[in-house]
């Protein structure tokens, strides 16, 4: 059972909240009331963080309840509570936050937004591992050599995919990024990766898809890009400046 003590409306409010949209069993008291008999876990607020003995306890943040129920279930479900971060790498990231076994959060976001959000769910959880994919050979190398303040595993994430029945479809890369997150892979500290001339005709066709002026890169930046050095749309800028300073020079001299 898990139990909700605190006279800090706002761990009060979001933790109930949380509890509720997940339909997990609670209850509540007052931090000086006796506890229930089955109690496994109490949440409190940071000023009763020693007031309930040996009975093991989360001091939520009211700024993140999610964490703190998090580690609520994973105590009550017996995971151990370590964080594991599993990420099926690609244009859009699909990233699975496990505890334990439970799989307590999803995303699927734009590359550039990844390693902002798995060091967000990474921060203060105690011992976090995040698991990559070793697909997708330039956007893994990208999210290896960024996050250089967890600890990385790349995973052979070969037969991580599940088939997608009816009513599935974009559900893929979240679900292998759990899969990726429950196999262990290789510590990793950075990848380097030649990039191959099809994948760097890959990025230069992309640059044109996403360029108003129907502009594709030049292949130094196309390696920048590849080397995760530069988006997209910084790559397409220096290019259009690039490309407007020769056009001036041109202009000066025939002047």
């Amino acid at each position: 059972m898990i139990v909700v003590a605190t006279s800090d409306f706002e761990v009060y409010h979001g933790v109930v909240t949380e509890l509720r949209e997940r339909g997990t069993t609670f209850t509540t008291v007052e931090p000086d009331e006796e506890l229930p008999e089955h109690t496994d876990v109490v949440v409190t607020g940071p000023d009763h963080a020693d007031a309930f003995g040996a009975i093991p306890t989360v001091v939520a943040d009211p700024d993140a309840p999610r964490r703190a129920v998090d580690q609520a279930l994973a105590t009550v479900r017996g995971d151990g509570g370590r964080t594991i971060i599993g990420v099926d790498p690609g244009r859009n990231p699909g990233i699975a936050v496990l505890t334990g076994e439970t799989v307590v959060a999803a995303f699927q976001v734009p590359l550039g937004d990844a390693v902002d959000l798995i060091r967000r769910e990474a921060d203060e959880a105690p011992s976090p591992i995040v698991r990559i994919g070793n697909g997708s050979r330039l956007e893994s190398a990208k999210l290896v050599n960024e996050l250089d303040t967890v600890r990385v595993e790349l995973v052979d994430e070969t037969g991580t995919t599940p088939y997608l029945g009816t009513g599935a479809r974009g559900m893929g890369d979240v679900l292998a990024a759990v899969n990726i997150a429950r196999r262990e892979g290789e510590v990793i500290d950075a990848r380097d990766i030649e990039p191959t001339d099809g994948e760097l005709q890959m990025i230069k066709d992309r640059s044109r898809e996403q360029s108003e002026e129907n502009r594709a890169i030049d292949e130094l930046l196309a390696r920048r890009v590849a080397a995760g050095e530069l988006t997209i749309n910084e790559a397409l800028a220096e290019h259009r400046d690039e490309s407007d300073r020769k056009s001036s020079d041109t202009n000066d001299l025939k002047e």
